[in-house]
């Protein structure tokens, strides 16, 4: 008798051990990918790596760094996070205050009368009530922990949008940057094409051209105007989309003209995948995960009774059918276990219900550090084949603007250099300069994209 006694408390305690209803949750370790991505994420964070650096030591161009300022105080999006985290935390309070025992005060008071009868005297009831749950099978624990996870993805979610307007607004500030260095490229080649005209014009008088190469001349100068009010309305537009994002009505914004934007020497080779433990979506992807896990312990901890400890009290001149005064206190105390019993079939498939979606999350994670892991790789790659093309379009743009210049110069001196040479050569420098300002700008916009790809925005 005195072992059996044992036994069934164990199998109990057995039990709920068994389906870890109690058990905090950890990021599983079985999956080949998780678990890489989780020994890299242990390494000791540095704070001058790129993902720890504030965007103001990335962005340090000072126009820009007032038009990020502007929209992190401006913008509606970030205020909708921080409303979001506020929600979290106030279910959070809740979920903590659930272990606390519940106070309701009721109080009550009648009298009557019936025909010609006196009004009988009052009777009147002061009561509260208690009632306590109390959490043997963590169900209140999983709720808090899960309250926990919510206030900490909704941080995520705040960095990851903090994040995107930071970006957002350096994307287009140097985009902006770009069009205005086209537009003045294009104004200053159309000056240049211009006096070419004159040139044509003049040479055909001295009987040194064709009316052909002033034809020619000419349509060039037209073809070249005639993508000036593109690049206008480009830049209207861009000016359009900063506004927005400064939550602004339209205006003009100017830029400094700083095209010095790089990456320190040491970042060019690679990036850690510890990195991309910071990476806000990667880490909200993770807080889903764990929602989920407390999710389905609270599915399992629905298979077990619930304990509730209840005292009601108070003061009444009511007892049973006597009516006295003054009043007496009254007190009870009682316990209630409520076990599932005509319910387990609901129980059965709403535990189904979270087991698969956390599956669901275990995939959403697993895909979210992959697709951070090759939004890292491509932003790297872009920016180094870039400043790569860069380097090379800038030694043909040397080359070219001496070949312009030799053919021009034989042409004034009546060789058999033709007009067409010349034309070749001005519009092959034209679209080398352009060339080079694209792949800065491509060059550009893949750093910011690293930056964010990596957590940044701080």
């Amino acid at each position: 008798m005195k072992t059996t006694k044992y036994i069934l408390p164990v199998a109990v305690a057995l039990s709920l051990s068994s389906c870890h209803i109690y058990n905090a949750y950890e990021l599983p370790s079985e999956n080949s990918y998780v678990k890489a991505f989780e020994e890299s994420s242990q390494a000791a964070p540095d704070s001058a790596s790129l993902p720890y650096l504030s965007w103001d030591q990335i962005f340090t161009d000072p126009v820009l760094q007032d038009y990020i300022r502007t929209a992190l105080d401006n913008n509606k999006d970030l205020d909708d996070a921080v409303k979001n985290i506020e929600i979290a935390r106030a279910q959070l309070k809740g979920a903590k205050l659930s272990y606390l025992p519940s106070v309701v005060l009721n109080p009550n008071g009648g009298a009557a009368k019936y025909g010609d009868s006196k009004m009988d005297t009052w009777t009147y009831t002061i009561p509260m009530a208690i009632s306590w749950e109390v959490d043997v099978f963590g169900k209140i624990l999983n709720r808090k922990r899960g309250a926990k996870v919510a206030v900490d993805q909704m941080e995520d979610y705040y960095q990851a949008t903090r994040s995107q307007i930071i970006c957002g607004v350096a994307n287009t500030y140097y985009a902006l940057m770009l069009l205005n260095q086209q537009l003045q490229l294009t104004e200053r080649t159309s000056e240049i094409w211009k006096d070419q005209v004159e040139s044509m014009r003049l040479m055909k008088n001295a009987g040194r051209v064709n009316e052909a190469a002033v034809v020619q001349s000419e349509a060039n100068y037209w073809s070249i105007m005639s993508s000036i009010p593109d690049l206008k309305e480009a830049i209207h537009q861009m000016n359009n989309t900063m506004s927005i994002l400064l939550h602004s009505y339209p205006q003009e914004y100017t830029t400094s003209g700083d095209m010095n934007f790089d990456l320190p020497a040491t970042l060019t080779s690679g990036v850690p995948v510890s990195y991309l433990a910071v990476r806000p979506d990667v880490k909200a992807a993770e807080r889903g995960l764990a929602s989920a896990y407390y999710t389905t312990n609270s599915a399992r901890a629905a298979f077990y009774p619930g304990l509730t400890i209840s005292s009601n009290g108070g003061f009444t001149n009511l007892l049973g059918n006597i009516v006295s005064n003054p009043g007496k206190w009254f007190i009870q105390l009682a316990g209630s276990l409520a076990a599932p019993l005509f319910s387990r079939g609901q129980n059965i498939a709403n535990l189904e219900v979270a087991k698969a979606r956390q599956e669901q999350a275990m995939n959403a994670f697993e895909k979210a550090v992959l697709s951070a892991s090759a939004d890292v790789s491509n932003a790297l790659a872009t920016y180094n084949y870039n400043k790569q093309k860069r380097e090379y379009i800038l030694k043909q743009i040397d080359d070219l603007e001496k070949s312009v210049e030799y053919t021009q110069e034989l042409l004034t001196l009546n060789t058999s250099t033709t007009y067409l040479e010349v034309l070749t050569a001005r519009s092959s420098l034209l679209s080398a300069q352009l060339a080079s300002l694209n792949a800065w700008h491509t060059k550009v916009g893949a750093l910011i994209s690293l930056y964010q790809s990596v957590g940044g925005g701080r």
